[in-house]
């Protein structure tokens, strides 16, 4: 669903910027957050995007250790 909003007061424009400045967020996703919050529909899920679904846990791995540190060699016959 989309939605067309007109005659934004300026101090309301201010705070959604600011907000999704501080959150690191999209100015929808802040208006959509302030739409729920101020019609009390808080209980109601937010969709929350992250990857939990597809990431895994950090395992120790000496092997990747090893390349870490291999890809921070300098070959100084490159950089001359």
């Amino acid at each position: 669903m989309q939605y067309t909003i007109r005659k934004i007061p300026q101090y309301l424009d201010e705070a959604l910027r600011q907000k999704a400045r501080n959150d690191g967020k999209s100015m929808n996703q802040i208006a959509l957050e302030a739409l729920i919050r101020g019609l009390s529909l808080d209980a109601v899920a937010v969709p929350q995007r992250d990857l939990s679904d597809i990431a895994g846990q950090w395992a120790e791995d000496p092997e990747f250790d090893q390349a870490l540190v291999a890809m921070d060699v300098v070959d100084p016959h490159l950089w001359r």
